[in-house]
């Protein structure tokens, strides 16, 4: 008898949400699976398949029982087991029953600590005929869906009604019920190419089924495969490349089971247009791929996918034609319409958007915006006009047509409009690169005026929040804080900015007028952007020890928090390292616990290592300071570590907590010398050996 047995579960539905599909179907693979593991079945392997009417999930080798085992419970020790009369206590007769046994059936087991009742019964493994659905009902309970519906009559609940169920383990069907649905073998091809119903023999065999049989391509890759490799040959065809972003790469995928190519073409009039427009209209829109030419610009083309193999695909073409025209037709319109009007001639209306109801409006937000690029730019002397003017038109192209409809071109709207208005290119750029890092690994802005705005801009939503008492909690950020609090960091370490990032804070809290209070919200915004900060540097492969020792001497730049931290983890590359970071430990735990002050500086000195050592820390004093000066603390640290031998020898000879107590406060005022000196860069104390 076969030990093993593939099993594959499907559930057939009205179209799903395309734009969680794929993240129903992974999230419904790996639910069952984890309940495959905590029942303590094995497999060998396991997938999900996921179309528009389907998810389903095959099991490979899946165990057909759990193993038995052997399970000992311990009860009361034997001394607490029996009554003065000798017979079983209450709590001896509990343990029994609890057991389903009874007290004379009860074992004694041994340990140094004593003795105690005990009990071992043998369990024999369940079938998994049995337990999967439990797992599988518990599974698509727990799946992502924001929200549920309801059907007809009845009151099974699912993001769509749901019009079948296979449950196949081997050859032979689990008999049950899934949301309503008898469960059986039977699963439905193409909804027009292939309406019948199609048995599966076997699990193995599903995705071929239904490819020969039902017109299906289930699995969820191959079909991105299909339409990435028949989108790119389309558009070769017309000369050209097919623009192919993820998301929408996915979206189609979710949106068709035999996905099948048509180009289109749209008046080449509409090329005037920003190509942000046309992408946008033909993507969001549309679901189409634009084509581009070989220099990167648009093509009158597209490339749509028709979920049917149609025996006139020109008419499919041609009524996509005659959609995409009235869209691009309308933003053209607003293109137009748009350009009557200049971006400064907009200003007056940002006083209509409220912002957040304690920070105020659009204008007020723009007014604190221009103030702290103003500070930004003068801290590092760039061109404070320019970094004025970008803040004062930052948000003016939200209250254009164009963004209005196309809320994702803000920002590059207020470039092209920026640029027909004649402002300086760098301003203009500047107002679509606000925005940037626009994800994680995304580019920062390029010009100085744009990483001025974005830090401005982003560190004013920072504080306001924080200061109308919208803290981020758990998975719940509808303001993005943390994205933002990242893209300062971001923005001013990968371009080198000297900026002291609490100064920023500070600064942009004092412009708010509303009450709060001041010292708790700077503290707690500063602790928001530095563990955004540990968070950073932790992915770019520091360690935790590392950061520690930085972050204890509390850097307020994060430019030059970095440079601490790239010489820390160069120092304990030396072979000094691990030697002066044990005795910088034993430094600061004696400086700590001593009830003696230490000297106002080093006096007179007994021993000929404590001399020793008194000299090489004078010297290395006077040595890194230059180095300080530069910022080149990995020179500081190198230089610092060749007083290893000579801290060594001091902690050998030396008792610091001497009874003379004269000489106990210079001992402990050398220690503090040293100490300092390497905390010019970082608690070396707290790196791990």
């Amino acid at each position: 008898m076969a030990t093993s047995k593939h099993l594959l579960f499907e559930l057939g539905s009205e179209e799903l949400p395309p734009t969680t599909l794929l993240k129903m179907a992974t999230a419904l693979l790996n639910s069952i699976t984890q309940g495959l593991k905590d029942a303590e079945l094995n497999f060998s392997g396991s997938r999900f398949y996921a179309t528009p009417r389907r998810l389903a999930v095959l099991i490979e080798d899946l165990a057909t029982a759990q193993p038995d085992k052997t399970v000992e419970k311990r009860g009361p020790a034997v001394q607490a087991a029996f009554a003065p009369d000798g017979t079983p206590s209450k709590a001896a007769q509990g343990f029994a029953v609890s057991c389903g046994t009874t007290f004379d059936q009860l074992e004694r087991l041994k340990t140094d600590k004593g003795e105690w009742l005990s009990f071992t019964q043998h369990v024999q493994g369940q079938a998994t005929e049995s337990l999967i659905p439990g797992i599988i009902r518990h599974s698509i309970a727990g799946l992502p869906i924001a929200k549920r519906m309801r059907w007809g009559s009845g009151t099974t609940e699912f993001v769509r009604p749901v019009h079948w169920a296979v449950l196949l383990y081997g050859d032979a069907v689990i008999d049950t019920e899934i949301l309503g649905l008898k469960t059986g073998a039977a699963t439905h091809g193409h909804r027009f190419h292939a309406p019948q119903p199609l048995t599966i023999d076997k699990p193995e065999n599903y995705a071929q089924i239904l490819f020969e049989q039902g017109k299906v391509i289930a699995d969820f890759e191959q079909r991105k495969t299909i339409i990435r490799n028949a989108a790119e040959q389309a558009a070769a065809a017309v000369n050209g490349a097919a623009h192919i972003e993820e998301d929408l790469l996915e979206e189609i995928a979710a949106l068709n089971e035999w996905p099948v190519p048509i180009t289109g073409n749209f008046d080449p009039r509409f090329l005037e247009l920003p190509a942000e427009v046309l992408i946008t209209t033909m993507q969001t829109n549309q679901k189409y791929f634009p084509v581009k030419n070989a220099a990167g610009g648009l093509l009158p083309h597209f490339i749509t996918f028709s979920n049917i193999e149609s025996s006139n695909p020109q008419s499919i073409q041609h009524g996509n034609e005659r959609v995409v025209t009235p869209r691009l037709s309308d933003a053209e319109f607003f293109w137009k319409q748009d350009r009557k009007k200049t971006l400064e001639e907009r200003l007056l209306t940002l006083s209509s958007i409220v912002f957040q109801e304690k920070l105020g409006t659009l204008a007020d937000k723009t007014q604190r915006v221009v103030t702290l690029a103003e500070y930004i730019a003068d801290k590092l002397n760039e061109n404070v006009e320019l970094a004025k003017r970008a803040a004062l038109l930052a948000k003016t192209d939200l209250m254009t047509e164009m963004v209005g409809e196309f809320g994702n071109l803000q920002g590059i709207m207020g470039r092209y409009y920026a640029l027909a208005d004649n402002e300086p290119t760098e301003v203009a750029w500047a107002l679509e690169e606000q925005y940037f890092p626009k994800q994680s690994g995304s580019p920062t802005p390029g010009s100085k005026t744009g990483q001025i705005l974005a830090i401005a801009e982003k560190i004013d939503t920072l504080t306001g929040i924080f200061s109308a008492g919208l803290i981020p909690t758990g998975d719940k950020d509808p303001y993005a804080l943390r994205r933002a609090a990242l893209g300062t960091l971001r923005i001013i370490i990968e371009n080198r900015l000297n900026l002291d990032i609490k100064d920023l804070i500070a600064f942009s809290l004092k412009q708010f007028t509303h009450e709060f209070e001041h010292d708790e919200t700077y503290k707690l915004v500063v602790d928001f952007v530095f563990d955004r900060l540990r968070g950073y540097c932790l992915d770019q492969g520091y360690t935790a020890d590392e950061f520690d020792a930085v972050i204890s001497v509390t850097p307020a730049e994060p430019l030059d928090f970095v440079q601490r931290l790239q010489a820390v983890k160069a120092f304990r590359l030396l072979p000094e390292a691990e030697s002066l970071a044990a005795a910088n430990k034993r430094i600061r735990n004696i400086l700590r616990k001593s009830d003696t002050k230490a000297a106002d500086s080093v006096g007179n000195l007994s021993d000929a290592q404590e001399k020793q050592l008194l000299a090489a820390a004078s010297q290395s004093a006077k040595d890194i300071q230059p180095l300080l000066a530069k910022r080149d603390y990995q020179a500081v640290l190198n230089r610092l570590a060749q007083l290893r031998n000579d801290v060594d020898a001091f902690f050998d000879h030396v008792m610091v907590m001497t009874d003379d107590l004269d000489l106990r406060a210079n001992r402990l005022a050398l220690l503090t010398l040293v100490s300092e000196q390497f905390l010019t860069c970082a608690d070396i104390s707290r790196l791990q050996s």
